[in-house]
């Protein structure tokens, strides 16, 4: 016992000690400003659902398709290049789905009926599946474990961005010009983005002397696929998903026709659970690398239940308290996916990293997906425009919640030995 406190203790007295480079630095924000942008352009779609819908004259089952086509085509993309992700320079790798990325988002940008944005959001998904999966590689590939809780923090703090400057500006901007309008300004961002990646980010190699980078394609992939080490991360990653993309699509429509918000105060609805965002997502970072993952992914999980629970019940609502449920509704998300990344990228040996991180997007992606559709199965659209059942949406959700976290114990065991051998 004395021992593995002494090892505890160590292991906290060296993650005081270590801060990061210059360069480290630039690859965080970097990494972030790559989700901002890939993370606004599916975002952007809830809270457009409620123009985009009567615009295109398209049903809520129809516009939880355009979402859900995004989840299957970046799950099908991500698992076939699975077999590839070891086998380049990652930076070469991200670059080439990055511009693939923004094409499909200008697709977006000049499409002009459903059938037209179905296909857009299919090409779009081919492109942004796979680009999680290599940040997460890269993450892991440049920072040791006792830093990544921090790392992922900041990283998703570009979800409060997109939050704060993506949406409320996209809404404001396709109220003026039609929902067309923020897709383009996505490429706009994008363009630049990706030029200073280009630039600035230094190769990322090591990984192709290792023995796994070399096996072909198809036998890297299975050899994946099969590993007993990696099942249970893959089921929590289904699992994850599944609540998370159950819930955001129909977010606007709910808040506009059941929560009696006026459409145009969703973009300062959006702005206060960005700003608060934030604060919360370096914070949860560090309090995951200091405290522990399991404990703050717990935590999350709990807050979850609570607060998805009582969301998906309100009736017509003052501003005030939505503003507070969202804000809250935000935190509980930071405080799982934050710890979850970390932990679940100490899993995968480095040969194999790219592999697992395609095949755990494409599993999200696909698990997303299903959960879209299943939502869009169970809402529907009373003569009023309310969203209907959107209650046991929450229940399945809350009921996900839990189990995620009996997952996430075994899955914290596994990595807390593994580190303490």
């Amino acid at each position: 016992m004395a021992q593995a406190l002494a090892k505890t203790y160590d292991r906290q007295q060296s993650v005081q000690i270590k801060e990061f480079s210059s360069y480290q630095k630039f690859v965080i924000a970097m990494l972030a400003f790559l989700q901002f942008t890939i993370i606004l352009d599916f975002m952007m779609m809830s809270p457009l659902g409620a123009v985009m819908m009567p615009a295109l004259n398209i049903t809520p089952k129809q516009f939880g398709f355009a979402v859900s086509a995004y989840a299957f085509s970046g799950g099908c993309s991500a698992l076939c290049a699975a077999g590839f992700a070891d086998r380049f320079d990652r930076k070469k790798f991200l670059l080439f789905f990055y511009c693939g990325f923004v094409l499909g988002t200008l697709f977006c940008g000049v499409a002009n009926s459903y059938t037209m944005l179905l296909c857009a959001r299919m090409v779009t998904g081919v492109f942004a599946g796979v680009m999680g999966s290599i940040i997460l590689a890269i993450t892991t590939d440049l920072f040791p474990l006792e830093m990544r809780g921090r790392v992922m923090g900041y990283v998703q703090t570009a979800f409060a961005a997109s939050q704060i400057m993506g949406l409320p500006v996209g809404l404001y901007l396709s109220n003026l010009w039609g929902w067309h309008a923020p897709f383009l300004v996505i490429v706009g961002i994008s363009v630049v983005v990706g030029v200073v990646v280009w630039k600035q980010l230094k190769p990322i190699d090591s990984h192709l002397s290792l023995i796994g980078a070399k096996q072909t394609a198809s036998k890297h992939l299975v050899a994946t696929l099969l590993s007993p080490h990696y099942r249970l991360a893959f089921i929590l990653t289904l699992f994850l998903s599944l609540a998370g993309f159950m819930l955001m699509p129909f977010g606007s429509a709910f808040t506009v026709h059941n929560l009696g918000i006026p459409i145009e105060t969703l973009p300062l609805i959006y702005l206060v659970s960005g700003f608060s965002s934030i604060i919360s997502g370096p914070v949860v970072g560090r309090a995951a690398d200091f405290i522990g993952k399991y404990k703050v992914f717990c935590f999350g999980g709990t807050l979850a239940i609570i607060i998805v629970g009582i969301y998906t019940n309100l009736g017509t609502t003052p501003l005030a308290l939505v503003m507070f449920v969202n804000v809250i509704l935000f935190v509980s998300i930071f405080s799982r996916i934050i710890p979850a990344q970390a932990l679940i990228s100490a899993i995968p040996e480095p040969a194999k990293r790219g592999s697992f991180m395609s095949v755990n997007s494409a599993l999200q992606q696909l698990s997303g997906g299903v959960g879209s559709v299943l939502a869009g199965l169970i809402v529907s659209e009373g003569p009023d425009h309310k969203i209907v059942h959107f209650n046991i949406v929450g229940y399945i959700i809350m009921g996900t919640v839990a189990l995620t976290m009996v997952l996430m114990y075994f899955i914290n065991k596994t990595v807390t030995e593994r580190t303490q051998l």
